[in-house]
């Protein structure tokens, strides 16, 4: 027995709560450097305070995706349940963070806001899987990059729209800009509207129809239990990596954010150690020894799509955090950020963002899929790569504020494939009883980099570039060649029969 073949609209159904989650995401990347500096805080602050972000999809999306794969709740269903609390709070978040006057409120309502996208976004990538079968997994998570996409466009243009029917984009007396303002509280009424339709609008299938298409309702392998056979060396060696780091950022003064990374190396190492010894003692079916265990004995196209994820994601990251200091600097001649120069950058900024995910929704639904049926998915994303980094190098050759529309379309179609080529393999090869974990685990791989660039970048560019955020662009660019080349390690077993519902 398959799953019944959804057409259009049920697609449609099934993501469409990912337009709401967009919407709150995209208003975080375009505005939040924005939000801090208006608060008072400097450029080299900046890294320190998005930290939160991507610290906390990395605790978070492991602990839900392990929980949403054992959770059924009758009708409530499997995932939906994670998708209303997440909505909940991240449209209270939204609510509430145009009122912060200080940074550290607005700082703490960014490491709420995260948190919250985060419990709802994990379950939205393993609900594809769930519900579609695998001759529709492209088409499934193209659509779902769409709404991104079309949710991005909204979140980034509201500030700008509003400038332009006369509301106020100053900073005035240290307060966000009315064009923020409203923009958040808008986008907090959308996402949970959005996240709600999707979860009316949806039945999931329960663990005995999963059964019956040929899933085993309890088919959690025990990968917790391999830790039993292991002695905890690699365990001391994760501890040691972070003492030493640790060390090397007190002896040669790295920014103090390097601390974080030292903090998180020596963490996981003990993390680590903890798990094997409550496997060693029969509790290998516990989250913590399940969550290590899967995360050491991830599947091999896993492993070789991580790598990709890493450097891929790493650009993402450096660009929500520079573009609008590049931008202001470069393009619009300043660094005051009290100045209405500065404030029509981040507005042209907001335009820029909305560009790039407006050609990421309708590459998703035209581009991807004519692509993978043609060249096969690993060879789609690898070319997507490499017009995302031809995207970010073409800022050192545009003088015009104006055409770095141009960039955003190579841009686009990169994060258009991020979002759909990397899931739709994995949906495909991955047990469907354990999809939530391991998406929950892939996008550590989302994490880490973005750590990696908030504590090590600044470093960087305080050492060798000071004062000149357009390098940031060229580490972008170069990042993403590595990921193109990484993906010639992955291989592909195309599914056969058409993409499209």
């Amino acid at each position: 027995m398959e799953k019944p073949r959804q057409d259009w609209a049920g697609l449609a159904n099934i993501s469409f709560g990912f337009f709401g989650i967009q919407i709150g995401f995209a208003l975080q990347n375009a505005n939040m450097s924005r939000v801090f500096q208006s608060l008072g805080a400097s450029l080299d602050d900046l890294p320190a305070l998005w930290i939160a972000a991507p610290l906390t999809g990395l605790l978070v999306q492991p602990v839900i995706g392990y929980m949403s794969d054992r959770t059924w709740l009758g009708r409530f269903g499997r995932r939906r349940p994670y998708f209303v609390a997440g909505a909940l709070l991240a449209a209270l978040a939204l609510l509430l963070m145009p009122l912060s006057t200080v940074l550290l409120a607005s700082a703490l309502l960014l490491w709420m806001l995260d948190a919250s996208l985060n419990v709802s976004m994990e379950p939205f990538r393993a609900f594809v899987g769930d519900m579609l079968r695998k001759d529709q997994h492209t088409a499934g998570y193209a659509v779902q990059t769409a709404f991104i996409g079309a949710g991005a466009v909204v979140g980034s243009l509201f500030p700008y729209l509003l400038d332009h029917l006369g509301v106020s984009n100053e900073a005035v007396g240290g307060w966000i800009p009315d064009t923020v303002r409203y923009s958040f509280w808008a986008g907090g009424v959308a996402l949970f509207g959005a996240v709600m339709w999707t979860v009316v609008t949806t039945r999931e299938y329960s663990p005995e129809e999963q059964a019956a298409f040929g899933e085993p309702a309890e088919a959690h392998a025990d990968t917790g239990a391999t830790l039993a056979t292991r002695n905890g060396g690699s365990s001391f060696w994760w501890i040691a990596a972070g003492a030493l780091l640790a060390l090397a950022t007190e002896r040669f003064g790295f920014k103090k954010e390097v601390y974080l990374l030292a903090g998180l190396l020596g963490g996981y190492g003990l993390l680590s150690y903890v798990a094997i010894r409550l496997a060693r003692a029969g509790r290998s079916q516990g989250m913590l020894a399940s969550i290590v265990g899967d995360f050491s004995g991830m599947p091999p196209i896993m492993k070789r799509l991580a790598v990709v994820q890493f450097f891929s994601w790493s650009a993402l990251f450096i660009m929500w955090i520079n573009t609008t200091p590049v931008v202001a600097q470069n393009f619009f001649a300043t660094t005051d950020t009290a100045s209405r120069a500065f404030q029509d950058a981040g507005n042209w900024v907001g335009v820029l963002f909305s560009v790039y995910n407006g050609v990421a929704a309708l590459a998703a639904l035209f581009l991807l899929p004519t692509l993978s049926r043609r060249l096969g998915k690993a060879r789609t994303h690898m070319i997507c790569l490499l017009a995302g980094a031809a995207g970010y190098a073409s800022f050192f050759v545009i003088r015009d504020p104006d055409m770095l529309i141009v960039s955003e379309f190579g841009i686009g179609v990169a994060w258009a494939s991020i979002l759909a080529m990397p899931y739709a393999i994995l949906a495909s090869s991955l047990p469907q009883s354990k999809l939530g974990i391991y998406m929950g685990l892939f996008n550590v791989f989302v994490v880490i980099p973005q750590l990696l660039v908030a504590t090590v970048m600044g470093s960087i560019m305080k050492a060798f570039f000071p004062d000149q955020p357009i390098w940031t662009m060229a580490f972008a660019a170069a990042t993403l060649v590595l990921a193109a080349l990484a993906m010639t390690r992955v291989k592909v077993v195309e599914e056969a029969g058409p993409d499209a519902p």
